[in-house]
């Protein structure tokens, strides 16, 4: 073979390898920066009534959950791990209305509820009044991953949890004095019947040395979350409302009206006024928005709290983030515990509605 035809065999050779390389290249998926946003609840939080000690452990906490949330994604894990992960620091987190911070419904039990959604797949799991779980969130991920179906309620969601080998408690562990105490008072505000304390809660504090209930009446908690694979998951978690009756449940668990996610739109995990947030599906219609109509995930966040769900009379708010990276947080009341980070920034942690 001649030297000419040699070097042009191998130039071709090379040539070839360079595109084919670049067109491997451009068939990979782009790799995204991670993001994580949370919330602790939404409602009455004024600086009037909150003392420096308190708001720095309510900062301390939104802090710890959010880089729980961080590391995972940090390692290269995924949205859904991410969200779990912070969810569960928040429900063993006594500030919060989840989990052991829960609080009673009128008959003296905590009931509480959880959703979770994966927006790669738009698979979902949710529970509602689990009593037994320790981590209702995990539950309702054990629900999308190890059954058929995406919503158990009651004593079933319990015999579930067992089922999947989740972590299980006695109900006294969710017990805390603030919560008791505070509905108490409700109770005897309203006239109801006060239930007996619970079996197995412990001996009461002196009322003088409880620090006085925080004022915000839907507390709840979630976390939506970026991974560097470009999938999306939103997750929330909570006790419901204080004194709640009948067995109702709120927005919280269920899909689209507290909790959505989705890779074509955003992830959304709300708290408010759970009856509104149904009325309005205001985490679907958020996405909604940004898919259909193009609007940010910010814009979008906004249209639905402060004109859909202001309109109504209704009060609350979400936290999202979209496939860019885009984080937003929007709500209609005094103030909202919320904190976010994204890979390569700073945290950032907002509890009143005067701060960014």
């Amino acid at each position: 073979m001649k030297r000419s035809t040699v070097i042009h065999n191998l130039l071709a050779g090379a040539i070839m390898g360079v595109t084919l390389s670049a067109v491997a290249a451009a068939q990979q998926p782009a790799a995204h920066r991670w993001a994580i946003v949370l919330h602790g609840g939404a409602g009455v939080i004024e600086r009037s009534s909150m003392n420096p000690t308190t708001e720095a452990a309510y900062r301390s906490s939104l802090a710890q959950a959010t880089q729980a949330g961080a590391q995972v994604l940090d390692r290269g894990g995924s949205s859904l791990d991410a969200v779990e992960a912070a969810i569960r620091i928040l429900e063993d987190d006594p500030l919060f209305n989840a989990g052991r911070g829960a609080v009673f419904a009128a008959d003296g039990k905590n009931e509480l509820d959880a959703a979770i959604m994966d927006g790669s797949n738009r698979k979902a799991g949710a529970v509602a009044d689990v009593t037994r779980t320790r981590h209702p969130i995990s539950l309702a991920r054990a629900v999308m991953e190890k059954s058929q179906h995406v919503f158990l309620v009651g004593q079933g969601a319990d015999e579930f949890s067992v089922y999947a080998g989740l972590e299980q408690v006695d109900p006294s562990y969710f017990f805390t004095e603030r919560r008791w105490q505070s509905l108490v008072k409700q109770l005897r505000k309203e006239g109801l019947p006060i239930p007996p304390r619970p079996v197995g809660a412990p001996l009461p504090v002196p009322v003088a040395e409880i620090e006085s209930p925080d004022a915000h009446k839907f507390g709840t908690v979630g976390v939506v979350a970026l991974d560097r694979a470009g999938n999306l998951a939103a997750g929330t978690s909570t006790g419901g409302t204080q004194a709640k009756r009948w067995g109702r449940v709120g927005d919280s668990p269920m899909i689209g009206a507290g909790t959505y996610a989705s890779n074509q739109s955003c992830a959304v995990s709300a708290t408010g006024a759970g009856e509104y947030f149904i009325r309005l599906t205001v985490a679907r219609t958020v996405c909604a928005l940004v898919e259909y109509k193009g609007l940010k995930v910010q814009q979008a966040a906004d249209e639905i709290i402060h004109k859909e769900l202001t309109g109504l009379h209704g009060d609350g708010g979400v936290i999202a983030i979209a496939p860019d990276g885009e984080m937003a947080w929007s709500f209609n009341t005094p103030g909202m515990y919320r904190a976010k980070l994204a890979e390569g920034g700073k945290l950032e942690i907002g509890i009143y509605n005067d701060e960014p």
